[in-house]
């Protein structure tokens, strides 16, 4: 018989299993609370009152302030949440999808991205050094995850080889400008027109 005793709380569960329980509902708190924020982020700019991000996360405003003491803090997490989300679509779509389309798809996933960083563009674009390592993260991330995308779809013949992926996410960006006299499904068209470019000279000898 093992001497090793099994640690429990007082409800009779093992204190390892509870502690990650409680992790686990933390961690869903936190990312409500993010997912609050960026909403309100999107519909009143970031500089909406933590009063409204709190009741829109059904939390109480000493719970916005405990996680994030500053304003830029929530802004930051808010942004690195939204590259991460991005960034971890490429290997969920390419495990679902051919590889082509698996790229079509995360590109229009990014198109959402774009969108929804447009309501934190006053905050990083402000100057604020808070603000400075989240370009260094957004390559750190989402550089790779195209990269493997292109890679798989040159690979499959499904596009021309040689794409360099900043390319691909700066063009995208452009096409994402808000622009006039256009509906809100302009650039997701314009996107897909961009993916048909890729298309052509697929299958040939032009390795990156």
């Amino acid at each position: 018989m093992s001497d090793k005793i099994d640690e429990r709380d007082d409800v009779g569960e093992p204190t390892g299993s509870t502690d990650r329980r409680v992790r686990a509902d933390a961690q869903r708190n936190l990312d409500g609370l993010l997912r609050a924020a960026m909403a309100v982020f999107a519909a009143s700019g970031v500089d909406a009152p933590v009063r409204e991000i709190a009741k829109t996360a059904g939390v109480g405003v000493g719970t916005v302030y405990r996680h994030f003491p500053q304003r830029s803090d929530l802004i930051k997490a808010v942004f690195r949440r939204e590259i991460d989300a991005c960034a971890d679509a490429a290997s969920v779509l390419a495990g679902e999808y051919d590889p082509g389309e698996a790229l079509a798809r995360w590109m229009q996933r990014f198109v959402d991205f774009i969108s929804a960083k447009r309501g934190l563009a006053a905050a990083l674009h402000s100057g604020d050094p808070a603000y400075e390592a989240l370009p260094a993260y957004f390559d750190k991330r989402l550089r790779p995850a195209l990269e493997s995308l292109l890679d798989a779809a040159a690979a499959a013949g499904e596009i021309r080889a040689g794409v360099e992926p900043n390319d691909l996410l700066h063009a995208v960006a452009r096409l994402c400008t808000p622009a006039h006299n256009v509906g809100p499904d302009h650039a997701r068209r314009m996107v897909a027109l961009l993916i048909d470019g890729l298309r052509y000279g697929a299958g040939a000898n032009n390795p990156r």
